[in-house]
């Protein structure tokens, strides 16, 4: 009985006493350029968070619209409220 106690104990897996490194994870545009971003009033009315230039882009009827740029969203361009 003891023989097969002993077995049956020395046959189970053993942890490692070293603690794993964590993963990496990939890191995209926005997470790269986390540092200097600023709040913005989007034109939906939401506050909007973006690491990225203001620009003056047009419109289609041909009127120029500020938008901001690389938002934590992930959204690439958010208008904003005049």
């Amino acid at each position: 009985m003891k023989v097969l106690t002993l077995a049956l104990l020395l046959s189970l897996p053993v942890g490692t006493l070293t603690p794993q490194k964590p993963l990496r994870q990939p890191t995209s545009q926005a997470t790269k350029r986390a540092k200097g971003g600023r709040w913005y009033f989007a034109a939906t009315g939401h506050a909007v968070y973006c690491y990225g230039p203001v620009m003056t882009v047009p419109r289609a009827n041909g009127d120029l619209q500020r938008v901001a740029t690389f938002c934590r969203d992930g959204s690439a361009v958010v208008p904003l409220k005049e």
